[in-house]
C-alpha cells in the first residue's frame, strides 16, 4: 500500500486535469456518446420500477452521475479531487440534476453497510493505490442482490507518453506534456500496472464474494466506433458482479 504522499500526489495530478477533463465530458453530455452510455447501463441496470439509489465512485466530473440521475435515478459521486467534483456540480447544474457530490477516498468510502442499490464507475480502479480494498469496500455498501457495474481499461498496461503522441484527436492529445509525463511516473507505481485486466478484477471480485461476475472486452468497439475528441485510444472493458 502506498504512503499518503503517493496519494496526494495522485489528487494533485487529477486536480490539475479538472478544467479540460470537465470540458470533455461535457462534450460527450452533448454529444452522440451520452445515449451509448445510457445503453450500456441499461443493459446492466434494469429497470426496478422505481429510483435506484446509486453511488458513482471517482465521479471525475460526473459524467455518469449526470447520466443516471437523468434516468430519474438519486445519485451519489464521490472522488478525491475537489475541483473535479466542482466541475460535475456545474455540469449538473447545467443539465438540471441534483446529485450529491461528496469528496471521500472510493477506497474508503463512508457510507454504511448495504446503502446502495448499485455501484457504477468509469476508468477509476486503474487509478487507486488499493484497489482490491475498493472492491471490498464497494462490496460491503451494496444492498443485497446489487450490482457492481465498472467501465475501465488496462491502462496500467499502457505508456502515456507513447499515447499522447499518437496522430489524430483523441482524449489524451491535448493534456500538456508535463502532465502526461506526471501520469506516466504516477502509473508505473500503481498496483495494477503489474496486474492482467480484466482477469485480475474477475479473479478478486469472485474472492470477495460477487457473483454473476462478467466481463467485456468490446466495450470500446461500441462506444468509441466514432473518432473525435473524446475517442479513447485504450480498448475499455465492462465489468459487472452481484452482490
Amino acid at each position: 500500500m502506498q504512503n499518503q504522499s503517493f496519494r496526494n500526489r495522485i489528487e494533485k495530478y487529477w486536480s490539475a486535469r479538472a478544467e479540460a477533463f470537465g470540458q470533455l465530458r461535457a462534450q460527450e453530455l452533448s454529444g452522440g456518446k451520452a445515449g451509448l452510455w445510457k445503453r450500456e447501463m441499461r443493459a446492466h441496470i434494469a429497470d426496478a420500477g422505481s429510483p435506484l439509489k446509486i453511488l458513482d465512485v471517482g465521479t471525475g466530473a460526473g459524467f455518469l452521475a449526470i447520466l443516471l440521475a437523468k434516468e430519474g435515478h438519486n445519485v451519489t459521486g464521490i472522488d478525491v479531487s475537489q475541483k473535479m467534483l466542482d466541475k460535475a456540480a456545474s455540469l449538473a447544474a447545467q443539465h438540471g440534476c441534483s446529485i450529491d457530490f461528496i469528496a471521500m477516498d472510493v477506497c474508503a468510502p463512508d457510507f454504511g453497510a448495504e446503502s446502495f442499490d448499485c455501484v457504477v464507475g468509469r476508468n477509476v480502479t486503474w487509478t487507486l493505490p488499493d484497489p482490491e480494498r475498493a472492491y471490498r469496500e464497494w462490496h460491503r455498501i451494496l444492498k443485497p442482490g446489487g450490482i457492481l457495474l465498472n467501465f475501465d481499461a488496462d491502462y496500467g498496461a499502457a505508456d502515456f507518453v507513447e499515447l499522447h503522441g499518437l496522430g489524430g484527436k483523441h482524449a489524451h492529445s491535448d493534456i500538456p506534456f508535463s502532465l502526461v509525463q506526471e501520469c506516466e511516473t504516477i502509473r508505473k507505481e500503481l498496483p495494477l500496472s503489474r496486474e492482467r485486466r480484466p482477469q485480475w478484477d474477475m479473479d478478486i471480485l469472485r474472492k470477495i464474494g460477487f457473483s454473476d461476475c462478467f466481463y467485456d472486452n468490446a466495450l470500446s468497439e461500441r462506444i468509441f466506433a466514432e473518432r473525435d475528441a473524446t475517442y479513447n485510444p485504450v480498448p475499455m472493458f465492462a465489468i459487472s458482479g452481484r452482490k
